[in-house]
């Protein structure tokens, strides 16, 4: 999976059409490793989302300073965006990780003109909560 913005919207933008990104996003989310049951609690919940969604960040065992995050949705073209987050937040530092311009991403795939008013809230609910995650690990 891509880790930047710039790759990101490159290879949606290759997809053309939004049938064929919203197919993308649904395979995705598809390949999403599945989410431990122990990290989906109401923590680590996005209660601003009309889906079910969880997000979970830990240190990287492997890499010191670095987060990787665990995420699920019961919704297939959510599930999709926690994916594509997944992969862009993980293996990052929390300075890289709140630094990221996640505005870009969306206006780049244009989720905006896709999603309706509440999704789209739900979708920066799901960043919002990410980055809060990744700040509470640096300290």
């Amino acid at each position: 999976m891509n880790t930047d913005i710039g790759e990101l919207i490159e290879s949606f933008e290759l997809l053309g059409d939004w049938e064929s990104r919203y197919q993308y996003l649904v395979e995705l989310g598809e390949r999403l490793a599945p989410m431990p049951e122990a990290y989906k609690t109401d923590a680590n919940r996005v209660v601003e989302c009309m889906s079910l969604v969880h997000v979970a960040a830990h240190p990287d065992p492997e890499h010191s300073g670095r987060v990787v995050y665990w995420g699920d949705c019961d919704t297939a073209i959510i599930k999709g965006v926690v994916a594509l987050l997944v992969g862009l937040f993980s293996n990052k530092t929390p300075d890289e990780i709140e630094a990221l311009d996640v505005d870009a991403l969306f206006q780049g795939l244009k989720l905006a003109e896709h999603l309706s008013p509440n999704r789209h809230v739900g979708v920066y609910a799901i960043v919002n909560k990410m980055k809060a995650q990744a700040r509470r690990l640096a300290v």
